[in-house]
């Protein structure tokens, strides 16, 4: 096998505090694939990065919002955040993101 090869079940989550919790499941130096679950009613504060995000609703419902603007988001929808733009979530059904990052975070592996 040319690629990496992480197992979910071998990844310890990183618990964010306030029913949040990350797993970062695969990365290189340009991409990165990170699972965040959230309790309902959990927030992922609004923040930004240089980074371009990618968020894939795996399950539950969230509000999203990106600068001044929000939409309820459900399993299979996704969204694109460029870099630089303030957004963040607030989950109103159990459930989990998957979101992509490019480049890489390195916050996330420190």
């Amino acid at each position: 096998m040319k690629g990496i090869v992480k197992r979910r079940e071998d990844i310890v989550p990183t618990v964010l505090g306030g029913g949040v919790e990350r797993r970062v499941l695969s990365y290189s130096e340009q991409l990165m694939a990170v699972e965040v679950s959230f309790e309902a009613g959990a927030v992922g504060a609004a923040h930004t990065h240089p980074h371009t995000q990618c968020s894939y609703v795996l399950s539950g419902r969230f509000r999203y919002s990106v600068e001044e603007e929000s939409v309820e988001l459900r399993p299979g929808d996704s969204i694109v955040v460029p870099g630089g733009l303030t957004h963040g979530t607030v989950c109103l059904e159990a459930g989990a993101l998957l979101d992509i990052f490019t480049p890489m975070r390195e916050d996330f592996v420190r």
